[in-house]
């Protein structure tokens, strides 16, 4: 009963109450439907509450300028590349299909979590209902361990094209291209669903409040009206452990290429190293944060909505200026696309 006058209490904030009798009412009417929907499916609450990213209007008009525009450059940059791709066949190869699969991962990432924060900016009462913070969390480990697959699947290609070059149209040939590109979307929908199974059936009769402006496994498991230990160590072990794995593979691995390209050739160094740095800086960019928010998840709630952000807005924005801008070939396919929408 406490746990249920909590919750009532925190939904009349939103609201403007005028009669002690009608909240009496409300209040006893609520108990029984609540009551009735706890017989169904275990569970009272029906919405969660998001964190607000600023208070004051100034800040608000400031950080939805910002949305706005790094969301704009999001769409505009991945899709982009992924029409150079499509529409120009010389880029049919393995290393530009990767890349435009990454770009659509980062337009998918990006579409879980932006439009709903500009949207919740200027709103008093930012409410996500149940099933929408459910289908936010699944679509963000979908587009997550997809995105880690393919950066895997991009270190092995640019390993066979400098370290076997010989050997590169024989080993990354168009069907072991859509194996990999098969498999990464396999792993990373396997990856959402082993963690969204726990979590869809857990009792959630008490606070509502997730403490973020993005619904994600760990806070909404912390919500719930039991003990979540197991289950918040199984979260941390695939995704934290995940990505720091993942992290340190791809690291190791392009270390590996380089030293390989050394010991052959010295005057390639260079040329490789202008190479991975584009892939090297995408890996630091995308990992870092995921560490941080599943790892060492809450260190502070400033530093938590820092690397978020980083994840949703900065990254998937920043990804096409980096493989773009290292990419010969991709900056003349760009350049004749852009005359064509133009003319």
């Amino acid at each position: 009963l406490i746990l249920y006058y909590q919750h009532l209490t925190h939904c009349f904030q939103c609201l403007e109450v005028d009669s002690l009798f009608f909240f009496f009412q409300a209040t006893s009417e609520s108990f029984f439907l609540y009551d009735s929907m706890d017989q169904v499916n275990g569970s009272v609450v029906t919405e969660f509450v998001l964190l607000g990213l600023a208070q004051s209007l100034g800040m608000q008009f400031l950080l939805f300028i910002f949305f706005s525009l790094f969301y704009v450059g999001v769409i505009l940059g991945n899709l982009f590349i992924m029409f150079t791709v499509i529409f120009y066949s010389h880029l049919h190869s393995p290393m530009y299909i990767l890349l435009a699969n990454l770009s659509l991962v980062d337009l998918g990432l990006s579409s879980t979590t932006v439009p709903r924060v500009i949207s919740d900016l200027f709103s008093d009462c930012k409410i996500i209902s149940f099933h929408s913070c459910m289908i936010q969390m699944f679509f963000i480990h979908v587009m997550g361990g997809v995105e880690m697959i393919l950066l895997i699947a991009m270190a092995y290609d640019r390993y066979t094209a400098i370290c076997k070059p010989l050997h590169y149209l024989t080993i990354m040939n168009p069907k072991m291209c859509m194996l990999l590109v098969v498999t990464a979307w396999v792993i990373g929908v396997i990856h959402a669903v082993f963690q969204f199974v726990f979590v869809i059936n857990l009792p959630f009769c008490g606070p509502n409040n997730v403490g973020s402006f993005y619904c994600d496994f760990p806070r909404v498991i912390k919500l719930a009206c039991m003990d979540t230990y197991r289950l918040e160590f199984v979260v941390t072990a695939n995704s934290g452990f995940i990505s720091m794995g993942t992290f340190f593979f791809l690291i190791v691995s392009y270390i590996f290429i380089l030293i390989t390209v050394r010991q052959h050739s010295s005057k390639d160094l260079s040329k490789a190293f202008i190479t991975l740095s584009a892939h090297i800086t995408v890996v630091v960019l995308f990992f870092t944060p995921c560490m941080f928010l599943y790892v060492w998840p809450f260190p502070t709630k400033s530093m938590d909505t820092f690397f978020a952000i980083v994840d949703f807005v900065v990254t998937p924005v920043l990804n096409p200026a980096i493989y773009t801008l290292r990419n010969r070939d991709m900056k003349v396919a760009m350049r004749r696309l852009s005359r064509q929408v133009v003319s």
